[in-house]
């Protein structure tokens, strides 16, 4: 039953995060990590920093290790950002730094532990200097941007709605009282949909393909980004057929052949002669920007577009696992 129950909650977060206009605050506060913070909480501790070892040569390497209890938000500086409760991180620094972690807790309250790892030979880099220094874009041996890493759902925003062919009011979804969402039965969200589930993503990039790992569903995508074509006549599929290729620094990705059983964003229902072209761009180190065109000649009146930009997690390596145990239809809770 609480499986039962959360496939629902998921739904419900799903369609508000994807459909409506941004919210009001909650009631409890949200610390720098999106985490509710519990009215009454324990403090925040650091219970580990340390550097193995805290003395090294140029070009040696180093082990940050650090952990942490009850935190809202974890952050290490300089260059790292955002990391997890607990976690490792092997570090080669090209001079003497101090790194210092800052952890928030329960009613705003801040903790901080800095540690100085000793570069031998070297001049100490101090805070205002690395403060100064940006992250550098990643790039593959090849030059083209290395878009990899595990990505968090953007803010909400309003986007302008398609517009409907006459007689296709039809695929526009009107959900009833019995109704429990986009999300309860647990079925593939095809194409942008699984963008705007409330669970990360990520993207592996290799020399001629790119792979999409959405922790909700397992679902994925493999797309080839060296030359090949689409299918002839593609088997109608949830997540349907993508090719790839490079305009620039922009990833611009075709997707066709999908099957009509899922819904767009903005709550449409669409034929199989759907086609979604996608384009992503790093524009810093830290964030994603991302654009879908969205094209069905039988429902809509032109092409639409909708856009976000994506957060990178720098606490998080990889999506983790994810199971959705249902496949019920559950019209009968609503009339208990």
């Amino acid at each position: 039953m609480m499986i039962r129950a959360f496939a629902i909650v998921v739904a419900l977060i799903g369609v508000a995060l994807s459909q409506t206009p941004p919210a009001a605050a909650p009631e409890q506060p949200l610390g720098p990590s999106g985490r509710i913070q519990a009215r009454f909480a324990p403090p925040a501790r650091i219970s580990k920093f340390d550097a193995e070892p805290n003395s090294i040569q140029p070009g040696q390497s180093f082990l940050l290790i650090w952990a942490t209890e009850n935190p809202a938000g974890i952050t290490i500086t300089p260059d790292i950002g955002t990391v997890a409760a607990r976690g490792t991180r092997k570090l080669t620094p090209k001079a003497t730094t101090t790194y210092t972690i800052t952890v928030h807790g329960p009613k705003d309250s801040v903790v901080t532990k800095a540690i100085t790892v000793t570069v031998a030979g070297t001049v100490p880099i101090t805070a205002e200097s690395a403060a100064g220094v940006n992250k550098e874009l990643p790039r593959m041996a090849d030059g083209k941007p290395d878009l990899s890493g595990v990505y968090n759902l953007p803010p909400r925003a309003t986007d302008v709605p398609p517009e409907l062919k006459p007689g296709a009011g039809k695929f526009k979804v009107v959900r009833g009282p019995r109704d429990a969402g986009l999300y309860a039965d647990c079925m593939p969200t095809g194409v942008p949909q699984t963008y705007f589930v409330p669970y990360q993503w990520q993207i592996v990039q290799g020399r001629d393909k790119v792979v999409i790992l959405h922790e909700y569903l397992h679902l994925f995508r493999v797309i080839p980004t060296d030359g090949s074509p689409h299918p002839v006549d593609p088997d109608p599929t949830w997540m349907g057929d993508s090719i790839g290729h490079w305009e620039g620094d922009t990833l611009v990705v075709d997707t066709i052949g999908f099957n009509d059983k899922t819904e767009l964003p903005g709550g449409f229902r669409h034929t199989e002669a759907l086609r979604v072209v996608e384009r992503f761009h790093r524009v810093d180190f830290d964030h994603l920007q991302w654009e879908a065109t969205i094209e069905d000649p039988n429902v809509f009146t032109k092409p639409w577009t909708i856009s976000r930009t994506f957060p990178l997690r720098g606490d998080l390596e990889k999506v983790d696992e994810y199971v959705c145990e249902n496949n019920r239809d559950y019209k009968d809770l609503f009339d208990k």
